[in-house]
């Protein structure tokens, strides 16, 4: 396929100061192309390495005459996102690209290309264990069915690994839920494959008819909720018998705990209630409606670096974008929060209040909130 490329003339070439990479790729669509590489820390989204389109399926990037090249440069291209990155014809992952040459043109081609993780590999797919079909909560005096999605490889390793606890299991992982799943065995298949990090989920099952009671805590629009003895449950109760019974780190900095709609909304104040177990938060799509003004405060100090990775869909509600806004907002002025929290907020203007669209971020949350180590 490289010897199709378009050349360029003596001429032209002779005007070129810096390396220039031109690519070729048999999938073109709206999506932009960069260069991420051992140049730029490899970020996927930098503008400084977008290429531009010379026509249909064709790119071009010249580095600049001054650039400081490393000794070796290593590259991949990307749509502006590892979970968009390059594939070969078959799918599978390609090695980074390299070249010495500090001039001249290289001659680049891609395939295809990965689309929200997908395709995958069944043997990256995580160990589904399902820990228990009637799991006591004493403090609801219930029982739940629970499950945890381990690293493929657990059995032949001993390493130990981050957890995050993800509400409303029933859509995460089932092919057969009613509304759709966000396919998360999936998307840690395809991470898990690329090196990105490998975690422990731990997914929880919601009450079904007493979901809304369960998630909501305190008294609400929604009348009085069991949330407060929800969260004691995950926090008291489950997380010290996961972290007696699996390799987990431990520690709040190796934590998360998530969920979308009213399960981002428990979450949130599961992760402000106990700053000192939680320094991941993964919201999406949260119901703040219900509790239009939260309260943020606590006496704990022990929050630093806690990082909160918050999505809104521009097509859920009227409101929906405006109340994380806000959300995010008041975090940032509170002096709870101040100087103590890195929180990212993702805005999909088309985005709709369902698990086709929490999928789409479930991974891109994941990376940022346990594995990136760039910022």
């Amino acid at each position: 396929m490289i010897s199709e490329i378009t050349t360029i003339t003596a001429e032209n070439n002779n005007k070129i100061k810096g390396l220039q990479i031109i690519l070729k790729t048999d999938e073109d669509d709206a999506r932009p192309v960069y260069i991420s590489g051992n140049f730029n820390n490899w970020h996927t989204q930098d503008l400084n390495f977008l290429m531009t389109k010379i026509e249909d399926n064709l790119f071009q990037y010249e580095f600049p005459a001054d650039f400081d090249y490393p000794e070796e440069l290593l590259y991949k291209f990307t749509k502006g996102d590892w979970s968009e990155v390059e594939i070969d014809i078959n799918g599978n992952r390609t090695e980074n690209r390299s070249t010495r040459n500090h001039s001249g043109i290289q001659n680049e081609y891609v395939a295809r290309w990965r689309k929200n993780w997908l395709p995958f590999k069944q043997s990256f797919l995580p160990q589904v264990q399902l820990i228990s079909d009637e799991f006591e909560i004493p403090q609801l005096n219930k029982t739940r069915k629970i499950w945890a999605l381990l690293p493929h490889d657990y059995d032949k390793s001993s390493e130990r690994y981050p957890v995050m606890y993800l509400q409303d299991a029933q859509n995460l992982f089932n092919q057969a839920a009613k509304h759709g799943n966000w396919e998360i065995d999936k998307k840690l298949a395809v991470m898990s494959e690329y090196k990105i990090g490998k975690i422990i989920i731990i997914a929880i099952e919601h009450a079904e008819e007493d979901r809304v009671k369960e998630y909501n805590v305190g008294k609400t629009v929604l009348g009085k909720g069991q949330g407060k003895k929800y969260i004691r449950f995950v926090t008291e109760t489950l997380k010290p018998f996961v972290d007696s019974n699996f390799r987990t780190k431990s520690e709040r900095e190796h934590t998360g705990i998530g969920g979308s709609s009213m399960g981002g909304l428990v979450s949130i104040f599961s992760g402000l209630r106990n700053p000192e177990v939680y320094g991941k938060l993964m919201i999406f799509s949260p119901s703040l409606w219900v509790v239009p003004k939260l309260k943020i405060d606590s006496n704990s100090t022990n929050n630093d670096d806690t990082k909160v990775y918050l999505y809104a869909g521009g097509d859920e509600s009227d409101t929906m974008i405006e109340h994380v806004q806000n959300f995010k907002n008041d975090m940032i002025s509170s002096e709870f929060v101040k100087d103590k929290m890195k929180i990212n907020l993702s805005i999909n203007r088309h985005g709709k209040h369902n698990e086709r669209y929490w999928s789409d971020e479930f991974p891109k949350a994941i990376e940022w909130l346990f594995f990136n180590t760039t910022e």
